[in-house]
């Protein structure tokens, strides 16, 4: 799971060397249940909510007003799913993030702007924008000195109890959008928010010329950190998955080479990434998007003395970490969560000027009626990135 809150999840089966009984108990198999069919043409503010877990519904809810003068009223016009969606919708919580009453869902999103405050400067009505989903107090010590990811009053769409984005309306401030030039699409809009996450966590590891980063887990965000790792300038860049079409993908989109963990300890997976992958002493930068445990520990093992690691990736609350080796190699440890000053903008201006590229990420695109069978998609692991379009006027 991803530290956006936004989640990097993977969703897997239980595991299968657990012992089964010699007979097993036929189940029926349930019919597959009829398409919601809706009339969101109809409906002034169509919005897609998660009512309870595996809930969906569509609701018209009311057009929202502009909550102060500096405000604008942004038309979602593309959606990208994230983890911590599918995760709400199947578990109904993340963590202590609990969901308690009908929550609007979705935060990857780029739109056109509706309408604007008496004070609003930058914008205007038909600007297309990026949106960046996380609102903060802007008074709390954290936001003062800059970090206002790490706001405990942060507002952030689809997070309950905020609601989210996949609607016709959503208010946001103005210094919270984005333009995006003429070069880009509102599509690639979209994916400003997973890339957003990349530069917050390639900042994290100060990634800089010359650097060899290993990037664990070839979903949509660690292939970006990938992209942006190589923006700035590292040499070379390893991506680690299990997938083989993952690995060949993120070759051609922006690793350098790969390595494909094997059932090893984490020490001897280390040992055989640093000799098939050449890096010498080991890596200066190590950065999970995985969140599993078996790839944190060998991160730790596969790091030069003195390297950097950055957890990127969400996963079990708890782990067995490899304490030793952290000490001893004098390692830089860090965390990562969602995005900072100036990561929403860096990630416009990356791919503005076309040091790296997304629009290859998408991998499939559905109405907004189709949400949920997007949703299905996602779960079942097809694809990289589904795009859900805005509700039909």
């Amino acid at each position: 799971m991803s530290s956006c809150l936004c989640f990097r999840h993977v969703f897997s089966s239980k595991n299968k060397s657990a012992v089964t009984p010699v007979v097993e108990e036929r189940k029926e198999e349930k019919p597959t249940p009829p398409r919601m069919t809706t009339q969101t043409k109809t409906q002034k503010n169509p919005s897609f909510i998660l009512k309870a877990p595996n809930e969906i519904i569509y609701e018209d809810r009311p057009v929202p007003e502009l909550p102060s003068p500096y405000d604008v009223i942004v038309k979602p016009r593309w959606t990208g799913i994230c983890g911590s969606d599918v995760h709400y919708w199947v578990e109904g919580r993340i963590g202590h993030f609990v969901v308690e009453k009908p929550m609007v869902l979705g935060h990857e999103s780029a739109g056109i702007v509706h309408s604007v405050g008496d004070k609003v400067a930058t914008l205007k009505v038909g600007d297309r924008v990026a949106m960046e989903p996380g609102v903060p107090c802007r008074r709390c010590v954290r936001c003062k000195e800059g970090k206002y990811n790490l706001c405990p009053d942060m507002r952030f769409a689809a997070t309950p109890p905020f609601d989210g984005t996949l609607a016709r309306y959503y208010a946001l401030p103005e210094d919270y959008c984005y333009k995006l030039p003429e070069s880009m699409s509102l599509e690639e809009g979209a994916l400003i928010e997973p890339t957003a996450v990349a530069v917050h966590i390639t900042r994290q590891a100060g990634v800089k010329p010359g650097d060899s980063v290993v990037v664990f887990g070839a979903g949509p965000v660690g292939l970006l950190c990938c992209a942006v790792a190589k923006a700035y300038g590292a040499t070379k860049i390893v991506t680690v998955d299990i997938n083989d079409e993952r690995l060949q993908f993120a070759l051609k989109f922006a690793a350098t080479t790969s390595f494909k963990s094997a059932r090893v300890s984490a020490e001897e997976n280390a040992q055989n990434m640093i000799k098939e992958c050449e890096l010498g002493p080991g890596a200066d930068i190590i950065i999970d998007a995985s969140g599993a445990e078996p790839c944190i520990q060998t991160a730790i093992h596969a790091l030069r003395m003195g390297g950097t690691y950055v957890q990127g990736g969400m996963g079990k609350p708890d782990i067995n970490f490899p304490i030793m080796a952290m000490c001893t190699k004098e390692l830089n440890v860090k965390g990562s969560f969602r995005y900072g000053s100036g990561d929403y903008q860096t990630a416009v201006d990356l791919v503005a000027t076309k040091r790296i590229s997304i629009k290859e990420l998408i991998t499939n695109k559905v109405k907004f009626d189709d949400a949920e069978e997007a949703f299905r998609d996602v779960k079942a692991g097809k694809g990289i990135k589904i795009l859900i379009e805005g509700p039909e006027e």
